[in-house]
């Protein structure tokens, strides 16, 4: 039998970084996961700001004024920008 080593990545690591979500009023921490990031490649270094950015721009849409936010795509909110941690 042989024994293989999986890594995971350090942006999909157990609590590394969540999502600040707004909906109806209460704000939510949501954790990312492999089907948020999917179709994104890193392609060099990337600290917690930079794929919070990657990720904003992934996950969401724009609505200027007289909304001023950004939208998930998916309806669950508006992102309100992420929290990392080490």
């Amino acid at each position: 039998m042989v024994k293989t080593h999986v890594v995971v990545p350090f942006y999909l690591q157990k609590g590394f970084m969540e999502l600040i979500i707004l909906n109806d009023g209460m704000y939510s921490l949501v954790s990312i996961t492999k089907e948020m990031i999917k179709g994104i490649e890193l392609l060099g270094e990337t600290d917690c700001f930079d794929l919070c950015d990657i990720l904003r721009l992934h996950l969401t849409t724009y609505y200027d004024y007289p909304i001023n936010a950004h939208v998930m795509k998916d309806g669950t909110g508006d992102l309100f920008g992420c929290i990392c941690s080490n």
